[in-house]
């Protein structure tokens, strides 16, 4: 029962990064239906300069917002300089951000080297908590990663939800023309919606780069994770991202632990059976 609970926790944390990942990814790819594939390379963007400019101050929550602020507006910079010119045309946007991609991720192995790094944790997240329930120990900045990311979420649904900036995300996706008519501008507001991604892109390149480490390919793997748990979750739906990150985070801690032959397959067959089955994703809403 020890092995199991501390493979739950395990799996909990890992959704709970996946969950972070993707939540960026799901907000421009499900509103937007921009496919920037060089999601990836802002979350390590952010992780780097997080881990930089924790280093340098010695403050890790200021590492937090420096990698997200760095990411946010490289995000920006992507959707203003290069994906707006390309908005509808699909085909053209994915080869256009895989080469970003490729190209961020030799400038970051150029200047940070391809060695593994790790931010230092502040005191009050480097030790563990004892949990009396379960009857286990556990490392406190996994426990807080589960917290923060409930947070997030919660947040990100508010503002997506329950705010005049989210419903004009949502109109904006669904009728360009008459939003524009009212007088928004459409341009800068998708850019914002790019730098609010980005924004939770790097954030989640930080908060990884503590709980576990980043490294040259950290981007593909985040970025894989990411499409998985918004094709299983559904586009665009916060829930959906919450509880797609949920399975396959226990699916992969799950099969690593009591089935390690085959632990990677669990999480492709859970995207298989969803697309098979439900092919807009578990909480998302079918074409019309």
């Amino acid at each position: 029962m020890t092995l199991f609970f501390i493979v739950t926790l395990n799996g909990l944390t890992l959704a709970a990064l996946y969950f972070l990942a993707a939540s960026g990814f799901s907000l421009i790819f499900g509103l937007m239906r921009t496919i920037n594939m060089a999601h990836g390379a802002l979350l390590l963007l952010g992780g780097y300069v997080g881990f930089s400019v924790t280093e340098a101050t010695g403050l890790w929550g200021l590492g937090v917002l420096g990698g997200g602020l760095v990411a946010a507006f490289a995000g920006a910079l992507v959707q203003f300089g290069v994906l707006g010119w390309m908005q509808g045309d699909e085909l053209r946007q994915t080869l256009a951000s895989i080469a970003i991609s490729i190209i961020m991720a030799d400038l970051m192995l150029w200047y940070w080297g391809g060695i593994t790094y790790q931010v230092e944790l502040p005191e009050m997240l480097a030790g563990g908590q004892r949990l009396p329930l379960l009857g286990v120990g556990y490392a406190s900045i996994r426990l807080a990663l589960m917290g923060f990311a409930l947070v997030t979420g919660v947040a990100l649904w508010l503002l997506i939800q329950k705010t005049r900036f989210g419903a004009v995300i949502r109109a904006g996706v669904d009728d360009q023309a008459m939003l524009r008519a009212l007088g928004f501008p459409i341009e800068r507001i998708f850019i914002g919606v790019f730098a609010l991604g980005g924004m939770l892109a790097g954030m989640a390149g930080v908060v990884a780069a503590s709980a576990l480490s980043i490294a040259p390919g950290t981007d593909l793997q985040f970025l894989l994770s990411s499409l998985v748990v918004v094709i299983v979750g559904g586009m665009g739906s916060v829930g959906g991202a919450a509880l797609g990150a949920l399975l396959v985070g226990l699916a992969e801690q799950y099969g690593l632990a009591y089935a390690p032959t085959y632990g990677a397959v669990f999480t492709f067959a859970i995207m298989v059976l969803v697309l098979a089955v439900r092919p807009q994703g578990l909480m998302g809403k079918a074409e019309a």
